[in-house]
């Protein structure tokens, strides 16, 4: 291994301050997938791509992969990166901390004179916060791997009302070949991916440590859409045993969740039980009881076993309420994505390259959903790396420090040639 193979960390802090500057909305940062944000990304990362002289192709999806050839063009090669959209007024580093980390450590090879064994390619992926924007998960990267399913194109983005298919055909890209099954990436092609995302809670920062290896990804079970069915009534005049009482009705439901969360964390079974949305509807006033509420609930856990836990309960508790309040749960469609576990070989090369750099590190797993569980589902060996950050994710307060993201850069490049090799 080279001694002078260093992440270009001049090359980072101008991508995050150009991304900064020039997605900025006011309060965060929104760079909405398949919109004019996420294209912005794009363009100042394809224009740093440019600069060091590396391939560049897009797919379908309208992902980027920004390549370093290596000595062996036909081996399969190593892909890194993650996605350069947002969640709306979100933080700067969510996402594309990955690819800006990707390109940094690609930089400090081609300034080192250093040729990896086989290629080596930064992959920046289309709309991994797409459930922000549209109802469905890591739409970027499944389409690249084959595996969107056609009716998912037609789902519709939350602030446009438009679907999926008709934004990906505005950016000038191809719904047509991802309703095809068309694949960009294939498990023959690829031999490992890896993706450097910060973590998006506090236990690296609590704990004092600058870099995770993520051991696996969880899965989710999600009710976007679900209300809760009363009767508006007089607030006054409606004595209780009369009353159809939808907000009451949804608010002993999460009550009775949340307690059901505790027992099973209790006895060891890890998950987050989240509901998002708790509300009821506009029309209700202040003398009315309310006839209608709505909620979306998002459960997740590395073992879709306690998911599916949480959900019986769900579904046990939901007609023992009706019967008792009179009202009628309309639970809507049920969405989710499957748990993705990390490449044990992976794990160990990541650890393995901070031990020799002298980083400190922890085993630990994702809170969040990302890009690499996709590729694990698809069969490609994936990694994760995490980078301490401070006041949690999708808010604009979102930050990191650079020294952090300087260690986990170095651990990303250093995997990199020993896996190129």
């Amino acid at each position: 291994m080279r001694a002078n193979l260093m992440p270009d960390l001049d090359l980072a802090a101008r991508l995050f301050a150009a991304l900064r500057a020039r997605t900025h909305d006011g309060v965060g940062i929104t760079r909405e997938a398949y919109g004019p944000g996420e294209r912005i990304a794009h363009e100042i990362v394809l224009g740093e791509a440019a600069t060091l002289g590396l391939e560049i192709a897009t797919d379908h999806m309208g992902n980027r992969f920004l390549t370093l050839p290596g000595a062996d063009r036909a081996a399969p090669k190593l892909v890194v990166g993650s996605h350069l959209d947002s969640v709306a007024r979100g933080g700067n580093y969510d996402g594309a901390a990955g690819v800006v980390a990707g390109l940094a450590a690609v930089a400090g090879m081609v300034r080192a004179g250093f040729t990896p064994g086989r290629d080596v390619t930064v992959m920046a992926i289309r709309a991994e916060e797409a459930g922000s924007w549209f109802p469905v998960s890591y739409p970027g990267s499944r389409g690249a791997l084959g595996r969107l399913a056609p009716g998912e194109l037609e789902v519709r983005r939350r602030d446009s009302g438009r679907t999926l298919a008709e934004h990906m055909a505005e950016e000038g890209f191809d719904p047509e070949a991802a309703r095809a099954g068309r694949a960009s990436l294939t498990r023959e092609r690829v031999a490992a991916f890896v993706e450097l995302h910060i973590e998006q809670g506090p236990v690296l920062e609590a704990e004092g440590i600058p870099v995770g290896i993520v051991t696996g990804i969880p899965g989710s079970r999600r009710l976007r859409a679900a209300r809760v069915l009363g009767r508006y009534d007089h607030s006054g005049a409606t004595p209780r045993r009369y009353r159809h009482d939808a907000a009451i009705a949804l608010a002993e439901l999460a009550h009775r969740l949340d307690e059901e969360w505790a027992r099973l964390d209790a006895q060891g079974r890890e998950l987050v039980c989240t509901f998002c949305v708790l509300a009821t509807t506009a029309e209700a006033g202040f003398t009315k009881i309310a006839g209608e509420a709505r909620f979306e609930l998002d459960v997740r856990s590395i073992e879709r076993a306690h998911c599916d836990a949480l959900f019986a309960a769900l579904h046990r508790m939901v007609p023992e309420i009706e019967a008792r309040r009179g009202v009628r749960f309309a639970l809507g469609p049920e969405t989710g994505s499957q748990p993705g576990l990390m490449d044990a070989s992976l794990r160990e090369g990541l650890a393995r390259a901070a031990r020799d750099l002298g980083i400190a590190h922890r085993l630990m797993p994702s809170g969040g959903g990302h890009d690499a569980a996709a590729f694990a589902a698809a069969g490609i060996p994936a990694g994760m790396i995490f980078v301490r950050n401070q006041n949690g994710s999708h808010n604009p307060d979102e930050d990191m420090r650079m020294e952090d993201f300087a260690q986990a850069a170095a651990v990303l490049q250093r995997w990199m040639a020993e896996a190129s090799a």
